[in-house]
């Protein structure tokens, strides 16, 4: 059975210089970003789905994407893949101080079990004293200053509304955030009313917002469940094109109202197949 050490020397020799890979070798930080999201995603996917057959599959692609900054990184002399793993199980140690109370990694466990309470408090403790060291501009110290821009949007929308939560700026009950988002749509209306471009993309934004808002007062993952809303939208929508198939037609040659039938009844087959009343 192959080792990560193996894994480490493939990725050397795609990036061998007279023997490599030619696509590899014209690859860069940047260029591979792309695959690193598509892996998460097609992780994220295996695990929602209940993949496990091909989990491992999909985890082995989303290390490689690891693999392969390191490898660019260490042709640079900036760092290797050995001082990613040191970095992260030194922050790990650090940041979970009620498990290796010494910061021996290798420590005996005879610490007693916090509540998780405790836990939650010092994990943020600990969080924020590492802004504090990372800050430049200390006056200028966020709470929010390492949420990564680059999070899907919706996935950041909530991790700022939580960081803010922790202050207590936050609304005390989803009903009230529902209020708070029929008051968005109504601004949305309004924007429309006057056919302001950039004001109704600013108040949509506002509306999406709210709602990810809610679904975070509901325990939901917004991104999880727009991906269920994609699947569910796909499902039904082929499902209109294979009847209208079968009866040698398309949705190009179907009337509006006729289309919303057809939705209708792929819902109530959709409803019929998962067992639903």
């Amino acid at each position: 059975m192959y080792r990560l050490d193996d894994l480490l020397h493939l990725m050397a020799r795609l990036r061998d210089p007279r023997y490599g890979c030619p696509w590899d070798l014209q690859q860069s930080y940047a260029s591979i970003v792309p695959h690193t999201l598509e892996e998460a995603y097609e992780v994220a996917d295996a695990i929602e789905r209940g993949d496990f057959e091909h989990l491992p599959g999909e985890l082995g692609d989303l290390l490689f994407q690891v693999v392969y900054y390191s490898q660019l990184a260490r042709e640079e002399g900036r760092f290797d893949f050995a001082a990613v793993v040191d970095g992260i199980t030194r922050k790990l140690i650090r940041r979970h101080p009620h498990v290796f109370p010494d910061g021996d990694l290798y420590g005996a466990p005879d610490q007693p079990k916090l509540a998780e309470a405790a836990i939650r408090q010092r994990w943020e403790e600990i969080k924020a004293a590492e802004r504090a060291e990372k800050a430049t501009a200390p006056e200028q110290l966020s709470l929010l200053d390492d949420v990564p821009q680059a999070l899907p949007a919706l996935s950041r929308s909530v991790k700022l509304q939580k960081r803010a939560a922790r202050v207590g700026f936050d609304w005390p009950e989803a009903l009230v955030v529902v209020d708070k988002l029929r008051e968005e749509l109504d601004e949305l209306l309004e924007a429309m009313s006057e056919d302001d471009p950039q004001h109704i993309a600013d108040e949509l934004g506002d509306v999406l917002f709210a709602a990810t808002n809610l679904a975070r007062h509901l325990g939901v993952d917004p991104e999880a469940a727009l991906r269920g809303a994609n699947g569910r939208f796909e499902w039904r929508f082929r499902f209109i094109e294979q009847a209208l198939r079968a009866d040698g037609r398309s949705p190009e040659g179907c009337s509006l109202d006729e289309l919303e039938a057809l939705w209708a009844a792929a819902k109530r087959a959709e409803r019929d197949e998962s067992g639903c009343a």
